[in-house]
C-alpha cells in the first residue's frame, strides 16, 4: 500500500541562468507534518509552487496523492490547500465574504466543513464584518488557512505562514497545524526559523536549491560532529574577534549573548578556552558545553 502523499524525484528548476533547485528528491508520509528549512533563496517557495502545479520543472517528476503535478494539475488543485507567503485574500471583503467566495468556488459551504476550520476560524469571527485589509497580520493569517482549508484539502501547502507574525500568533498557529495533522491532514510548510524545525515530524534542510539534509529535527541534531561550547564574557565584540584569532577555532557564530563554538581539537576541554580567554584580559567568563541545535547543524551543513 502507498503510503506516501507527496512524491518528488529529481525536480530541477532553472530561471535563465539561476538554478532554483537542483535535483530534489524526497517523499512526505500521509499525514505527515514535514518542514522546508531555510533562508532567502534556498529554493523553498519554488519547490511548493511546483507542488501546487503553479510552475512547470525544467526536469523530474512530482505527485500528489499519485496525481502528476503536470498531467493533472486540475485535480490536484482541487484536493490542496495552499497558503502563499504574502497574503493574498480580497483585501476589499470582509472576512465572511472572502470564507464565502473561497467555500463557493470550490463547490462547498462554510456550513459542511465548519468543523474543520472552527478551531481557526473562532479567533476571527467576532469579527467577520471587518474587511479583511483592516486586520492583524495574527488575524489575516488565520483568515487564509481558514479559506485554504474551507474545501477539505487532503495535502495543505504553506508558504513562510508565520514570517513578519508577533510571536504569540506564531505559536497559536502551530498549534493549529498540530491539530489539523491530527484529523489526518498531510502539512508541508516552508520557514525560515530554525525553532519551528522542531516542532515538525521531519525536515528537508535546504540551502541554494539543494537539499543539506533530510531527517527527524532530532535526529539531525544528533549528527552534529563536534563538541559544542556556549561562551559569553563582558566584552561580546572582543570575544568574537579573539576566538576566530585562537589557532584551533573551528566555528565562532554569534546566538544572542552567546558565542557558540567549535573546535579543531576534539579533546579541547572547558578549561583550555578559560585560560585562553583569561590570557586576553576577558571578565564574567562563562563556558559550557550545549546540545547542538537546528541552526548550529544548519550552519555546519553550509560548510562542508
Amino acid at each position: 500500500m502507498n503510503n506516501y502523499s507527496i512524491k518528488i524525484s529529481n525536480i530541477s528548476k532553472n530561471y535563465e541562468e539561476v538554478t532554483a533547485l537542483k535535483n530534489i528528491s524526497f517523499n512526505v508520509e500521509k499525514a505527515e507534518l514535514f518542514g522546508l528549512i531555510g533562508s532567502d533563496g534556498a529554493g523553498k517557495t519554488t519547490l511548493i509552487r511546483i507542488l501546487t502545479t503553479l510552475l512547470f520543472p525544467n526536469t523530474g517528476n512530482a505527485s500528489i496523492e499519485d496525481l502528476d503535478v503536470v498531467k493533472d494539475f486540475k485535480k490536484i488543485r482541487s484536493i490542496i490547500g495552499y497558503m502563499p507567503g504574502k497574503f493574498s485574500l480580497y483585501q476589499d471583503l470582509t472576512v465572511e465574504e472572502n470564507l464565502n467566495f473561497f467555500a463557493t468556488v470550490f463547490g462547498t459551504t462554510i456550513e459542511k466543513n465548519y468543523d474543520l476550520i472552527k478551531n481557526i476560524y473562532s479567533y476571527i469571527e467576532p469579527f467577520k464584518k471587518r474587511k479583511a485589509g483592516d486586520l492583524s497580520g495574527g488575524m489575516k493569517q488565520k483568515l487564509a488557512l481558514s479559506c485554504a482549508l474551507i474545501h477539505k484539502p487532503k495535502v495543505l501547502f504553506l508558504d513562510e505562514p508565520t514570517t513578519g507574525v508577533d510571536a504569540v500568533s506564531r505559536k497559536e498557529f502551530w498549534e493549529m497545524l498540530k491539530n489539523l495533522q491530527q484529523k489526518g491532514i498531510t502539512i508541508l510548510v516552508s520557514t525560515p526559523y530554525m525553532d519551528e524545525a522542531s516542532l515538525c515530524d521531519r525536515v528537508a534542510l535546504m540551502q541554494k536549491g539543494k537539499i543539506l539534509s533530510i531527517n527527524t529535527p532530532k535526529n539531525i541534531t544528533k549528527q552534529f560532529s563536534k563538541i559544542l561550547f556556549s561562551i559569553k564574557t563582558d566584552n561580546k565584540y572582543q570575544l568574537i574577534n579573539d576566538l576566530r584569532a585562537y589557532k584551533y577555532q573551528n566555528s565562532v557564530n554569534a546566538f544572542g549573548q552567546f558565542i557558540h563554538y567549535t573546535d579543531k581539537e576534539d579533546d579541547k576541554k572547558i578549561e583550555d578556552i578559560t585560560k585562553y580567554l583569561k590570557e586576553k584580559q576577558h571578565s564574567n567568563i562563562e563556558v559550557k558545553i550545549i546540545q547542538a541545535n537546528i541552526e548550529d547543524c544548519f550552519i555546519e551543513l553550509m560548510t562542508q
